[in-house]
């Protein structure tokens, strides 16, 4: 069994709404110095009995974890 995280993030150029509330909501705190805020989602999960736990996790990025049109995601397999 393997732990698979994928990171999916708004492609660069997609505005992002809760990057910017973050954002803005650090400046209002102090922080001044943030930019760029961007606000992205973490899905793990154990993966067994597939021989290309890459290549599956991929196919459910494709299928279901991630809106290709707008996101971009990242796999880890541990």
């Amino acid at each position: 069994m393997a732990k698979v995280k994928v990171h999916v993030f708004l492609k660069p150029g997609v505005l992002d709404v809760q990057g910017k509330a973050v954002e803005g909501a650090l400046h209002g705190l102090g922080w001044a110095g943030v930019a760029h805020a961007r606000v992205g989602k973490l899905i793990e999960f154990d993966l067994d009995g597939v021989e290309d736990l890459a290549a599956e996790a991929k196919k459910m990025c494709e299928t279901l974890l991630a809106n290709t049109v707008i996101e971009s995601y990242r796999i880890e397999v541990a």
